[in-house]
């Protein structure tokens, strides 16, 4: 292997035997010539490298292999077949705690996970102040662990595995751990990492944190290698899948161009293929959706269907910040209505209401629908939001005889996923400009 190589993986599959019932596994055990599993392949000849210095980030939905790939290269798990290949010593960021002993103190959990590791007691040594003042969980350092709260173990889990300082890096989801304090400086570490040139392999369904972190992504589907490429090409990739759009033949280069198929441009086109088969796909089927929508409304007037668009028209939960997007419903009048009143709301995922507009606000005035009659309501912006996740609702209401009527609302109807490259403070960007003289 290449001296600039740090990891290599080589045509590695995983397969695991699913038995219908405990008893099978044991006729096999026992020497029985009838197949009593079928092969589930967790992972199927799977290959990439990992250059020295650099960070590469692993995308994929649940199920694809990203956790799997990972105890492989950190020897956790055995492969079925192919072969991972490690130059430097490699400190992991898995299943935090792993291997701590309930009933040392914590202190000693760190000589333990430590020499585990493969350090020496004066490598320790030298690293425990530090791993201690990282941790900052005082004087339960001397307390066995099984006192501590799951926030404690998890910051001392953390605070040994990042400060030992390895020439490897292994991450899988473990950055958000304990408070918003906390989290802070597990960030500031990794960035830390990355600045001292250290290879680093991070898996993450933070498409911001992968966007913004790594130097190539690397994109898993159901145990196989799909692409690997530049991040916002990888990403792009990524948001097509969730929705089952990506297809065999798509290619990095392909998606971030904006190549798009005519199922996915914008209606407002006005390309009457494009509206054939709008008619006969609906928007929301592309989307992620939530599996128990909240609606109310006396439906006078009906929300049937709803979209988020991205730069590209392409119908996706995720949106990129700073660039174009739409917000968009279509609304069909089941009787008579008078003037009705098209909105949309985006909160966070505690229930604050962060941002949201309406055609009042806006100062359109729709005039009255007959029954039967249709409208498509698209809300175009920037995306100004601070990347991060959010719900999306969206709303028809109106006056009877000059008393407010909700006919229509759709509560936490998807998750809005923003993907950002650069967060400033609070919910979004100012989008300041900066002179220094």
């Amino acid at each position: 292997m290449s001296e600039d190589i740090a990891i290599s993986v080589e045509n590695v599959s995983k397969i695991y035997k699913l038995y219908n019932k405990p008893s099978d596994r044991l006729k096999e055990a026992l020497g029985s010539k009838k197949v009593m599993a079928k092969e589930h392949f967790a992972l199927a000849d799977v290959s990439f490298q990992v250059g020295r210095g650099e960070t590469v980030g692993i995308i994929g939905t649940n199920g694809s292999g990203k956790s799997t790939i990972l105890k492989i290269i950190t020897g956790v798990l055995n492969p079925t077949g192919g072969k991972v290949v490690i130059d430097g010593r490699i400190s992991a960021l898995l299943e935090l705690g792993a291997g701590f002993n309930m009933e040392y103190t914590g202190v000693e959990n760190v000589y333990l996970n430590g020499t585990m590791m493969g350090f020496s007691k004066e490598e320790i040594d030298a690293k425990l102040d530090d791993i201690l003042s990282f941790a900052d969980i005082g004087d339960f350092v001397n307390q066995p662990v099984k006192t501590y709260s799951s926030g404690m173990f998890v910051r001392l889990a953390f605070a040994v595995a990042i400060n030992i300082e390895p020439e490897i890096l292994i991450v899988d989801e473990a950055l958000s751990v304990g408070d918003v304090f906390f989290q802070s400086k597990c960030y500031h570490k990794f960035e830390e990492f990355k600045r001292m040139g250290k290879t680093i392999l991070f898996v993450s369904h933070d498409l911001s944190s992968i966007s913004k972190y790594c130097d190539r992504v690397i994109l898993l589907d159901k145990g196989h290698k799909r692409a690997e490429g530049a991040p916002k090409q990888i990403v792009d990739m990524y948001k097509k899948l969730l929705v089952n759009q990506l297809h065999e033949d798509d290619d990095p280069e392909s998606i971030a161009s904006g190549k798009l198929e005519a199922d996915q441009i914008s209606d407002s086109t006005g390309n009457d293929q494009d509206e054939l088969k709008a008619a006969q796909k609906l928007w929301k089927d592309s989307l992620v959706l939530n599996p128990k929508i909240v609606e109310y409304g006396e439906k006078q007037a009906e929300i049937y269907d709803f979209a988020i668009k991205d730069e590209n028209g392409v119908v996706t939960n995720t949106i990129e910040k700073g660039s174009k997007c739409q917000f968009c419903m279509k609304v069909r009048a089941n009787r008579d209505v008078e003037n009705p009143i098209f909105a949309f709301t985006i909160k966070n995922l505690q229930g604050t209401e962060i941002t949201g507009t309406n055609s009042y606000f806006e100062g359109h005035e729709i005039g009255d629908l007959k029954a039967g009659e249709e409208k498509k309501i698209t809300f175009t912006q920037y995306m100004n939001l601070q990347g991060n996740e959010y719900l999306l609702s969206f709303g028809c209401t109106g006056y009877i005889q000059g008393e407010f009527h909700v006919y229509h609302r759709l509560y936490d109807v998807c998750n809005l996923t923003v993907v950002s490259y650069k967060n400033t403070v609070g919910f979004y960007d100012m989008n300041s400009e900066v002179e220094i003289v």
